[in-house]
């Protein structure tokens, strides 16, 4: 709380706050600069200089305003800390007063980490009108599915209409394609109303291609002797960069009541500062937060064990958990058949892969582990690792965007979505998975010329990397990514849900849903780290122990359309398809495709 203010500030730094009454400080840093001015409804205010590269000015104003910053040379710029724009990410910047909302459950504190079945969403697509207040109309029926967490796709202001979300530029300012910041904040409040914990996906690692003006008057924010992926890399080791995502993850954690934040591509998140970013953001939430569960989700393809390690009494010391790529990857192999780009890799003793990835969370060594001398040698608890069957990447990244659904047969579906759902990892569905969609999710974006072509040409590229191109098609056939009708295309056909087929993937969800918080939630919940077991069985299954402190859950799987030998469980089953026959329970065979899970105690 500011000196003097009646207002909670979770963005001290940078960008637009009222402090007092209508009184609203403005601060920008534009160390390049030797003048700048706000431009409030049309006026221009000189902005006083401050040390180290800071511009600041505090007056009367009222939320609603339009207003830009006015570079030495002329040039116009948005509030690269804009909470909203009026038209596009270039344009003017919109004054929102952060605390006129009115929550209706301000006594929410989240749920535990360990009860998460999470739903990945994309806003634009999850419903026909692709908006924050729409999407209310169908938390009930994700409630329903057993879900208890929606993940929300980046919705930082990008450039044009449509897009994923990971090109933004005004990381604090939601897509006013999607709605205004009250409506994502409405979204919020209906779904802690419901039970629902809501995480959004945030991304720290760079800036999209266009619209981005911080290299014109501040320079210093980026590094471009160590280049990204998508350019130059961000320079976290200039305070006032760190302070701007820092404050950002507190901005959506306190402003909009997030419950926590999934960290895109942290590998890219290069820094020599001690302590390294990552850590002094989940200090930082940790303390700001105290008194609410907030989860904080990384996904790294360095495979660091150190951000998800664990203290001896098997407490959390960094982040929650880590996306699960390894265990995605070589079940897509063995399901598809499919060995091109990403899955290459995992072509290679497939199963062994998969055992690994469901026991010891990891299939693949760690590249780089630089935050902790044991950090590669760490044990991560099972709730450390989020798995998935498949999401946002694996979809729409295919040639033609097909989901599992439509790749596999549905008796192996069904038995690939017990696996996941009562494996002891965080299971995390793609929207629709709950009830089968087989609608296509594909890649779509909203750019004109030199960009709009490398987009498509990196189609192409990206198709191989995740499948490769249907032997009875061409690289003419691809989507184009820039097509309204491709975005349209994407969105969620709610009708399959009511459909047979539909019906009978959602109440399989339902059940799963409710034996994993019976049974599986309060073995995970326990501190210690368990004991993994996986057996060495015939490829085609997987059987695998975990004994925790109260009990040993079994989980034996036949995804092959043989019969197998299967190792004998101990302990009662909690689930069984329906040809398994209970066969394992006295280490006979099993007849795929099919699962057997149980508990010992």
């Amino acid at each position: 709380m500011r000196a003097g203010s009646t207002r909670t500030c979770f963005r001290e730094s940078w960008g637009a706050n009222f402090i007092d009454g209508d009184i609203c400080r403005f601060r920008l840093w534009a160390p390049d600069e030797r003048s700048v001015d706000l431009v409030l409804s049309g006026t221009a205010h000189e902005m006083r200089p401050l040390d180290e590269g800071w511009f600041e000015i505090a007056l009367e104003a009222k939320a609603g305003e339009s207003y830009c910053f006015r570079l030495a040379d002329g040039t116009e710029v948005a509030d690269p800390a804009s909470s909203a724009q009026e038209r596009d990410a270039s344009g003017p910047s919109i004054l929102v007063d952060q605390a006129s909302y009115r929550w209706q459950t301000s006594s929410w504190r989240g749920r535990p980490w360990e009860e998460a079945v999470i739903s990945e969403l994309h806003i634009g697509c999850f419903t026909r009108e692709g908006t924050f207040r729409a999407a209310i109309e169908r938390l009930p029926h994700l409630a329903g599915a057993g879900i208890t967490a929606i993940e929300i796709m980046p919705v930082a202001q990008f450039p044009g209409a449509r897009g994923w979300g990971y090109d933004g530029v005004l990381h604090y300012a939601p897509h006013n394609a999607y709605g205004k910041p009250d409506d994502l904040k409405a979204l919020v409040d209906a779904a802690h109303s419901l039970g629902l914990t809501v995480l959004l996906d945030v991304v720290y690692n760079h800036f999209g291609p266009e619209g981005n003006y911080l290299s014109r008057y501040a320079s210093r924010f980026f590094n471009k002797d160590r280049p990204t992926p998508w350019g130059a890399s961000i320079a976290f080791e200039e305070e006032a960069v760190r302070r701007y995502f820092i404050e950002n993850a507190l901005y959506w954690l306190g402003d909009f009541r997030f419950d926590g934040l999934r960290l895109d591509a942290t590998e890219q998140i290069r820094d020599t500062s001690k302590p390294h970013f990552l850590v002094a953001l989940e200090r930082e939430v940790r303390e700001t937060f105290a008194d609410r569960r907030i989860h904080l989700v990384v996904e790294d393809a360095y495979r660091r064990r150190s951000l998800l390690q664990r203290d001896a009494s098997g407490a959390r010391m960094l982040f929650d958990a880590a996306w699960n790529d390894d265990l995605h990857n070589a079940l897509h192999v063995v399901v598809t058949g499919e060995t091109k780009g990403h899955y290459r890799p995992f072509t290679d003793d497939s199963w062994g892969k998969i055992r690994n990835a469901l026991s010891e969370g990891f299939a693949v060594s760690a590249k780089e582990d630089n935050f902790s001398p044991e950090g590669s040698r760490a044990r991560v608890p099972p709730q450390g690792r989020v798995n998935f069957l498949q999401n946002h990447d694996q979809i729409g990244n295919r040639a033609f965007g097909e989901r599992l659904a439509s790749l596999v047969k549905e008796d192996s579906l069904r038995v690939l979505t017990a696996m996941h759902m009562l494996a002891p990892q965080i299971p995390l569905l793609f929207m629709g998975e709950e009830y089968g969609e087989t609608q296509p999710f594909c890649f779509f974006s909203d750019y004109q010329g030199k960009i709009a072509e490398a987009i498509r040409l990196g189609r192409r590229d990206e198709a191989e990397n995740f499948g490769g191109i249907p032997q009875d098609k061409t690289v003419d056939d691809l989507p184009d990514p820039l097509d309204p009708e491709v975005f349209a295309g994407s969105k969620l056909r709610w009708s399959r849900a009511a459909s047979p087929a539909g019906e009978r993937h959602l109440a399989l969800m339902r059940e799963l849903a409710e034996i994993r918080q019976r049974h599986i939630v309060p073995l995970i919940t326990a501190t210690a780290v368990p004991e993994c077991r996986a057996f060495e069985t015939e490829d085609g299954t997987v059987a695998v122990d975990w004994q925790f402190e109260e009990a040993c859950l079994e989980l034996r799987v036949n995804l092959s359309q043989e019969t197998h030998p299967i190792p004998a469980i101990r302990g009662q089953p909690i689930f069984m398809s329906e040809t398994s026959g209970g066969g394992a329970a006295n280490g006979s065979e099993l007849a795929g495709p099919a699962i057997l899970v149980a508990i010992a105690r």
